[in-house]
């Protein structure tokens, strides 16, 4: 008889263990084991977080291990067991490492492929070949597309309810405990403060302040400070929580006829003077153009298209000098100055402010995060399976996504949800403005580096977005490209996987819709490609969601400065607005506290965070890439003590894109 020593790990979440009967079948390339019972009498084989050790035994050498069968048999009720991994060691002394990372629900036999990773051309083993199709073909049905939603997503089971989601995606115990607790303490305090539904004016902008008292961020006490100041509203277009729309500007627009003496009353210089020496910036929110605002409380919101104009001082400030809020010039369109009265400069920024909440919510956060995100990773379970190289690299940027935009459908974007009822976006404005924003997505906005050029932002200075980010993209793409061409080494072996193959054509026709002016690759046919595509997706579910995400409650927990929704429409002639309009202008009392209470929220971090580069998971299990990983880890660490050296000397930090607190998944 021949012996094999069998190392089963359950996970370390709670209620990972098992009372079921499990079974084990190893199968080899000379032959396959008996089916082994694998529970001791006493039932507690299988302890949260420890290892259980057991004997297989073979009449004769099974070869090199291909696979095994785990089974899980319900003794009296249904017992999921979460298995991280298993572990053989043959009677030559050759240890066959098994990822699994899995919850096992039910009573079918799983089979799971031996650790090294394999391309679909490498697999050629017969049993192997059919074990990777057989897994495809239940992940096929499993995850689906739902191709009514923009752009597609998967189709719940249940479209109110997480727990009918795979166990596999769903939140850990403590991950959906801190979740609702947090969101249950913020619904709490609007409760004691009675702003929940009070459907009225602010009085006074101090009564803001009676909103989350404690809840203070340090950034977000610096906002409510500043907000006024034009060197603040200019600073967040660099490094706010939307720092994706502005470009440098050599030419106005057609349809913004700002001027010279406009914007440098005193003659010291010129429009054209500072647009040739590259200080003139302009953000224009003309996909906000004809979508239609909401209605909240009873009463028609205000939705505005804005085009501002900004100046990089000698100072080295970046200030607005001029803002237009409608597309189309006209007499009762004008352009505000910051030489106007007090009210209608700040009533013209605050209609910015509010347009930016529309579009960074819905377009860089949402859709070119959270829902792009969903694609990769329904693309990956759809098409690759747990053994494909790209599988084990991708996987750890995909917890938690699947789960987070089914909470995001139901509590923010359902006809229930909080920006329906109370952004100005909300309603019928919202899925408008998501598909005019999905077919404005190109593959060069996507990729950082490429998207900065295309702006014209390589050489502004104190741009920390761009700085951290473009590092980390590097990093990143060294990783990957080590990583890819260790398993790619020529361009035919691209080509030739077809499940690489079918994982681009599905991004390609569900979340880009087949769209060739997007520039999405339909097919790879270098390895350079899919290590720019991989680095992208990669970069877009770790690093741009924490740009666009970490600093929501910093720059929008103080409500006027970045206003939800506004309810009276714009000044159409100077010198009219006061002290009074602004605050029937802003949003009532019970959208004010929706809009902060979802804000903190989203900013939360929960304590199982997975910062990026960190693999708790170990799906790589030979040595090479296990020491590429060190090296990432390694540069990821050198880039965050740079990052972290450079904010002691500023005034306001930039911390969202350091490597240790980029969460390596969309998972908030």
């Amino acid at each position: 008889m021949v012996q094999y020593i069998v190392t089963v790990y359950t996970g370390r979440r709670l209620l990972a263990n098992t009372v079921n009967s499990a079974y084990i079948k190893l199968v080899g390339t000379e032959g396959e084991s008996h089916r082994k019972l694998l529970n001791n009498e006493d039932f507690a084989s299988f302890r949260v977080g420890w290892p259980s050790t057991f004997v297989v035994t073979s009449h004769k050498p099974l070869g090199k291990l291909v696979l095994i069968e785990l089974e899980k048999r319900h003794l009296i009720f249904g017992d999921p067991w979460l298995v991280d991994k298993v572990e053989v060691q043959s009677t030559e002394g050759e240890t066959y490492k098994f990822p699994i990372y899995s919850w096992l629900s039910d009573s079918f036999v799983h089979r799971f492929r031996e650790g090294t990773a394999l391309r679909d051309c490498d697999d050629d083993h017969l049993l192997g070949k059919y074990s990777r199709q057989q897994e495809l073909r239940e992940q096929n049905q499993t995850y689906q597309w739902n191709e009514d939603s923009i752009p597609h997503c998967m189709q719940a089971e249940n479209p109110i309810n997480p727990l009918s989601l795979p166990r596999d995606d769903q939140f850990s115990f403590t991950k959906g405990a801190e979740f609702l607790s947090t969101a249950a303490a913020g619904l709490a305090e609007l409760k004691l403060t009675g702003l929940e539904d009070c459907k009225e004016n602010w009085e006074s902008i101090d009564d803001i302040k009676k909103v989350f008292p404690k809840r203070q961020t340090e950034l977000s006490e610096y906002t409510q400070d500043h907000w006024e100041e034009d060197d603040f509203f200019g600073y967040q277009y660099l490094n706010g929580v939307n720092p994706m729309m502005i470009e440098l500007c050599t030419v106005l627009p057609d349809n913004f006829p700002v001027t010279s003496c406009m914007v440098f009353p005193d003659g010291k210089t010129t429009l054209d003077k500072e647009m040739k020496n590259g200080n003139i910036f302009l953000v224009n929110y003309k996909n906000l153009d004809g979508i239609p605002a909401n209605v909240i409380n009873g009463k028609q919101q205000y939705l505005m298209a804005p085009l501002v104009l900004l100046h990089k001082t000698p100072e080295n400030k970046l200030m607005p000098i001029a803002i237009q809020l409608k597309q189309c010039p006209a007499t009762d369109n004008p352009i505000f100055l910051p030489t106007d009265d007090k009210y209608d400069w700040m009533l013209a920024k605050l209609f910015v402010r509010s347009a930016d909440f529309s579009e960074h919510q819905l377009n860089y956060h949402l859709l070119r995060t959270h829902l792009l995100a969903e694609v990769f990773t329904m693309a990956m379970l759809r098409n690759l399976p747990m053994v494909h190289p790209l599988y084990k690299l991708l996987s750890p940027h995909t917890r938690y996504t699947l789960q987070i935009n089914f909470l995001a459908r139901i509590r923010l974007i359902s006809p229930q949800g909080v920006f329906t009822q109370f952004s100005a976006s909300g309603g019928k404005g919202m899925f408008l403005f998501l598909a005019k924003s999905l077919s404005s997505i190109t593959y060069d906005s996507l990729c950082i580096k490429n998207d900065i050029a295309q702006r014209g932002m390589q050489k502004v200075t104190d741009f920390y977005y761009r700085d951290d980010g473009c590092e980390l993209w590097d990093i990143l793409e060294r990783f990957v490209n080590d990583l890819l061409r260790h398993y790619y080494s020529t361009d035919a072996e691209v080509m030739q996987d077809s499940e690489l193959q079918n994982w681009i054509q599905d991004i390609y026709e569900h979340g880009f819709f087949s769209r060739e002016s997007t520039g999405i690759p339909q097919r790879f046919t270098t390895v350079a490609e899919l290590v720019k595509f991989v680095t992208m997706a990669i970069f877009t579910s770790s690093c741009q969601h924490a740009a666009v995400n970490g600093g929501q409650y910093d720059y929008g927990g103080w409500m006027p400065n970045t206003p939800i929704t506004l309810q009276l429409p714009p000044p159409t002639i100077k010198g009219k607005a006061d002290k009074d309009t602004v605050l029937k202008t802003l949003p009532d009392v019970n959208a004010t506290a929706q809009g902060m209470a979802t804000v903190w929220l989203l900013s939360k971090q929960s304590s199982d965070f997975v910062p990026l580069g960190q693999y708790p998971e170990e799906h790589f299990t030979e040595e090479k890439p296990r020491e590429m990983i060190k090296k990432f880890q390694s540069e990821l660490h050198a880039l965050s003590v740079k990052i972290n050296d450079r904010n002691e000397k500023l005034e306001i930090p930039y911390t969202y894109l350091d490597p240790a607190k980029v969460e390596n998944s969309v998972s908030i």
